[in-house]
């Protein structure tokens, strides 16, 4: 049977699985000076492994969730990208939040119900370079701010609240390659942390784009994210991988 402390470790890294840079980001023809804009919604079908410990003196929890189960618990989510371009600068951004809840028996007839609200936030701004005649490379730096609030309750015995946030810095580097008439591959790395809000940070993430539209793309990839952050007697470590399609429209 799984404890009101089991629940709270984890939906604390349940609550993190949302975090996602852009999925389909396409730049547009360099030495343009007019702004061009792409809005990417997306779902990232991820399951979970990782350590926690939510507060000091709290014992460490194992998790290791499959994308169905953490589904079985969404309450709601929003996932948004958007990327910004001028001649051969390039902005990008991310916003995220998502909720879930679950709850348990308990012996003596008792339940407990824990409740995450998550919401992250990513900035990176930086340039573009031409890779040959088909391929460019944004070289890009920024941050990323997470919010996790995570609350058990025990029926009307007890009530725990864990509250975490903290701001990653971010390098990240994003290869994007036309090899097709109307196809193209995007690679995209990053890392952070480096102590001044996790410990460390690192992702990847391939995609396969197809231009659906003249302004719409449509994306189908795969995405790696590892988190390793701690805070006194606090822990989450954790890593994600899975599927991923998103829609990018391009105005």
């Amino acid at each position: 049977m799984q404890t009101p402390l089991y629940k709270l470790s984890s939906f604390l890294v349940c609550g993190a699985i949302f975090s996602t840079p852009g999925v389909a980001a396409q730049p547009q023809p360099i030495g343009d000076d007019a702004w061009r804009f792409q809005v990417t919604p997306y779902v990232w079908m991820t399951g979970l492994d990782g350590t926690v410990r939510p507060f000091r003196g709290a014992p460490t929890a194992h998790v290791d969730k499959s994308f169905s189960e953490i589904l079985d618990s969404l309450d709601a989510a929003f996932f948004l990208a958007g990327t910004a371009r001028k001649d051969r600068w390039v902005l990008q951004g991310d916003l995220t939040y998502a909720a879930t809840s679950d709850s348990a028996a308990l012996p003596y007839g008792l339940s407990a119900r824990a409740k995450v609200r998550q919401t992250s936030a990513t900035l990176l701004g930086g340039y573009s370079w031409e890779v040959g005649r088909q391929s460019n490379l944004d070289v890009m730096a920024g941050a990323r701010y997470w919010d996790i609030n995570a609350k058990v309750k025990v029926g009307n015995l007890l009530s725990a609240t864990s509250d975490t946030s903290f701001i990653d810095p971010i390098v990240a580097l994003r290869w994007r390659n036309d090899f097709a008439p109307r196809w193209s591959s995007l690679v995209y790395v990053d890392t952070g942390g480096f102590g001044a809000g996790s410990d460390f940070t690192w992702q990847v993430m391939g995609s396969i784009n197809y231009q659906v539209h003249d302004h719409v793309n449509l994306s189908v990839g795969y995405r790696h994210l590892d988190v390793n952050y701690r805070d006194g007697g606090k822990r989450l470590d954790f890593s994600q991988s899975g599927p991923l399609v998103g829609l990018t429209f391009r105005f």
